[in-house]
C-alpha cells in the first residue's frame, strides 16, 4: 500500500434503507441503501460506514471482545455515531432508561415493549454518540450518520418490529448491560475509546493535517477540493499508512472525520 490511498466502498441494501443517499453516495437507481462500508486495509482494526435510514433499525446489542472471541471467533464491537443529517423528529436510543433484570428484559423483547424502555433522544446534525459494547441501542428513521467501530459485524437483534428477521435473544441477553451506559459525547468533535480516536476537523481554504499513523482513515463529510493532490467530495474516504504523515487539504470549506485505531 502507498502512503495515502482512496478507499473503495460497498453499498448494502436494507429493509430500513433509503434512496436519499446524496451527496454522500450517488444512487441513480434509487435503491434502498442502508449502509456504505469503506474497504480499509488490514493495517486498521476499524470499520467505517455511512448509515442511511428511512425507518427504525432493530433494537440490538454487540458483544465485547471476550464474548465475541469465545462465541463468534471475532472481535467485539464498540462504536460511535456522528450525525450528518437528521429529519425533523429524528431520534436515537443509546441506552436503557433505567436498570432492569434479565428476565424483565427478555419479556420486553418478546412483547416489543423494549422499545418503550429505551432512552430515545432527539438528534441534530453534528451530534455524536459513543456506545461501548453491551449497550442496548437503536437508530431511528430519517438519519444519516458516519459510524466508526471495531472491525466486527457481530450484531444481536433483540427486537425487529416483526419484520421477519432472525432474533438473537439468548446471546443478546448474555452480553447486554442491564443499566444505562451509552451516551451523547460531551465533545461532539472528539471521541476517545480503548479502540479508536475520532475527531471532526473543519478546513477553510487550506490546512496541513498531521496523522496519527498506520490505519488512520479520513472521511469527507462536507465540501469538495483536493487532499494530498487527489480530488474529494462528500462520501469519499482515504487511508494513511505512514507514521508521521502530514496531508495537505485544499478546499473553500470542508469537514472531515478522522479516525485512528488506538495502538
Amino acid at each position: 500500500m502507498t502512503s495515502f490511498v482512496r478507499l473503495s466502498s460497498t453499498p448494502y441494501e436494507k429493509v430500513w434503507g433509503t434512496a436519499r443517499t446524496e451527496p454522500w453516495y450517488r444512487n441513480p437507481e434509487r435503491k434502498a441503501i442502508g449502509e456504505v462500508w469503506f474497504e480499509a486495509s488490514d493495517e486498521t482494526t476499524l470499520l467505517v460506514k455511512i448509515l442511511f435510514t428511512s425507518e427504525r433499525l432493530s433494537v440490538q446489542v454487540h458483544p465485547d471482545d471476550g464474548y465475541a472471541r469465545e462465541h463468534e471467533n471475532s472481535a467485539g464491537k464498540t462504536e460511535m455515531w456522528h450525525i450528518l443529517r437528521a429529519d425533523a423528529g429524528a431520534e436515537v436510543a443509546t441506552s436503557l432508561k433505567e436498570p432492569i433484570s434479565r428476565e424483565r428484559l427478555r419479556e420486553a423483547c418478546v412483547s416489543g415493549e423494549v422499545v418503550d424502555l429505551l432512552d430515545w433522544t432527539p438528534v441534530s446534525k453534528g451530534d455524536t454518540f459513543y456506545l461501548p459494547a453491551g449497550t442496548i441501542h437503536a437508530i431511528g428513521g430519517g438519519i444519516v450518520a458516519c459510524e466508526v467501530q471495531q472491525r466486527s459485524d457481530v450484531t444481536y437483534r433483540l427486537f425487529d418490529y416483526h419484520r421477519g428477521r432472525e432474533l438473537h435473544l439468548e446471546r443478546g441477553l448474555d452480553v447486554a448491560k442491564l443499566e444505562p451506559c451509552g451516551r451523547r459525547a460531551k465533545n461532539p468533535r472528539l471521541v476517545e475509546s480503548p479502540y479508536f480516536r475520532t475527531e471532526i476537523v473543519n478546513v477553510a481554504a487550506s490546512a496541513s493535517l498531521p496523522l496519527a499513523g498506520a490505519g488512520t482513515i479520513l472521511v469527507a463529510l462536507e465540501g469538495d477540493g483536493e487532499i494530498a493532490g487527489q480530488p474529494f467530495r462528500p462520501g469519499d474516504a482515504f487511508e494513511a499508512d505512514l507514521r508521521g504523515l502530514t496531508v495537505r487539504i485544499e478546499a473553500v470549506q470542508a469537514t472531515f472525520l478522522i479516525t485512528a485505531p488506538v495502538q
